[in-house]
């Protein structure tokens, strides 16, 4: 039994290994989806120790050390870095099967070449060892990006942020270029307790009165250009727990828009108007300033009501829904294909045993000559582990192309967390392997190359234009 790490993870066949090894193992990266933060980046810090690497911000790791009951404060309370560590230490060889294990072994070997497993036993050596390699190399939150070969990160900010870190990052010359999402939930949710104060701030952000929903849009989109301005960016994003398509007038949505600013109860036929009109429109902007729309679908936030009382949001308490339909989310795309609107989309269904009737959703609305214009993303959260990507490839290779896929994201808080890219690059190579020994696929292997390298990093550059040179 080999208890090492093996460089032939996921590579069960021979022309899956070659391909790996020849043409994906080396490709750089765009990780154009995650929750980084960018004061971090700008300020550099070194990390206090692989503890702080692994377990700060990071709502997988906390969730699973929930199911093992461990105590709240070696997860995100008071506890220190070492004890938080030493805690996940003790669980960390009974996650077989789970992602966070694979994850976690990446990890080690990547920034810090450790091949053995992490145990209770060898926990205090790994740590020392480590932590001496922190400071050795001084191993920063940029360093980490480069040592990576991440060549261009999206961090994703609300509308009202003043960008200021981005800012102070464009004005460095970085190995790693930083751009940022423009995400405008708090607009939409409008049924939200602090709807109308969250008004007040973007009201102020835009240095612009906000009297309608016509003007709060008005204010959106300046500061979407505002965004574009200062980083350059072409990424927006939109989360969308629930969502079912209801025709509305103008008339209509800005009585609705008067009524939640004035903190009225709204019926879910208001509901669903306004978010089927706040969505429609900012589509619009999307599309005429060049922006990707994506759209998360599907999760149920705060399952745990009073643990995110305690807590706090995005702690690891959010799970799986299928609120928002595929019809409702088509009558979307299909009202912006009817005005010629329509930007390019990337939808992330978080019900991943649904993924077919997205893919064929997608298919069917991709046309005007712009190759996959509405695609599937990558398999997103709960999905982004061996099984959930290799469950998509076969799914939808059957519907859509995988080879006009965007590739990976990490959808991270974490520095570490680019060997993600790395999984999925291997588990894509032996995927094709699987179809060139069943006999399969035959086209010859520079085709097989020119799929790689437009998966692993071609098509995400092209889709968003970033014009990332490598």
């Amino acid at each position: 039994m080999n208890n090492r790490f093996s460089e032939e993870l996921f590579l069960t066949n021979e022309t899956g290994k070659m391909l790996y090894h020849k043409y994906a193992e080396h490709m750089p990266i765009i990780d154009y989806h995650c929750h980084l933060q960018p004061v971090e980046i700008a300020e550099n810090k070194e990390f206090e120790d692989l503890g702080e690497m692994w377990l700060r911000g990071d709502h997988y790791k906390w969730r699973c050390m929930r199911t093992f009951g461990i105590d709240e404060k070696y997860i995100t309370g008071d506890a220190s870095y070492y004890e938080k560590y030493m805690k996940f230490a003790q669980i960390l060889p009974q996650l077989v099967g789970n992602p966070i294990y694979i994850w976690c072994a990446l990890e080690l070997k990547r920034y810090f070449d450790i091949d053995e497993p992490l145990t209770a036993a060898n926990a205090q050596e790994i740590y020392d060892r480590t932590k001496k390699l922190i400071t050795e190399k001084h191993m920063t939150r940029r360093w980490c990006m480069e040592h990576s070969n991440v060549r261009l990160v999206s961090t994703t900010e609300d509308p009202i942020d003043d960008l200021r870190y981005h800012k102070a990052l464009n004005e460095e010359k970085m190995f790693t270029r930083v751009i940022t999402a423009f995400r405008p939930d708090k607009a939409m949710f409008c049924t939200n307790a602090d709807f109308a104060a969250y008004l007040d701030k973007l009201s102020a952000a835009a240095q612009q009165p906000i009297g309608s929903f016509a003007d709060m849009l008005g204010a959106l989109e300046k500061r979407l250009q505002y965004f574009q301005q200062v980083t350059g960016t072409t990424v927006s994003d939109d989360g969308i727990p629930y969502f079912n398509w209801a025709d509305y007038t103008p008339a209509e949505v800005e009585g609705i828009f008067a009524k939640a600013r004035s903190g009225g109860k709204l019926t879910r036929h208001e509901i669903d108007q306004y978010q089927s009109a706040f969505l429609f429109e900012m589509a619009r902007i999307y599309n005429r300033n060049h922006y990707v729309m994506q759209l998360h679908i599907g999760t149920y936030l705060d399952a745990n009501t009073s643990h995110v009382k305690s807590v706090g949001q995005s702690t690891g308490f959010d799970c799986c829904d299928d609120a928002a339909p595929v019809k409702g989310v088509g009558e979307l795309l299909n009202n912006l294909t009817t005005i010629g609107e329509l930007p390019k989309t990337i939808i992330y269904p978080l019900d991943g045993t649904k993924i077919e009737t997205w893919a064929i959703l997608a298919a069917g609305f991709c046309d005007n000559g712009i190759k996959a214009k509405v695609q599937l993303g990558a398999p997103w959260w709960f999905n982004d582990q061996a099984f959930g990507i290799q469950r998509q490839f076969e799914a939808c290779a059957n519907l859509y192309p995988v080879s006009l896929s965007v590739g990976m994201l990490t959808d991270s808080r974490s520095f570490i967390s680019y060997p993600r890219h790395e999984l999925y690059r291997r588990v894509l190579c032996n995927y094709l392997g699987s179809l060139v020994e069943r006999g399969e696929y035959f086209s010859g292997e520079e085709e097989l190359k020119k799929t790689i390298e437009n998966v692993c990093f071609n098509n995400v550059n092209e889709f968003f234009d970033f014009n990332v040179e490598i």
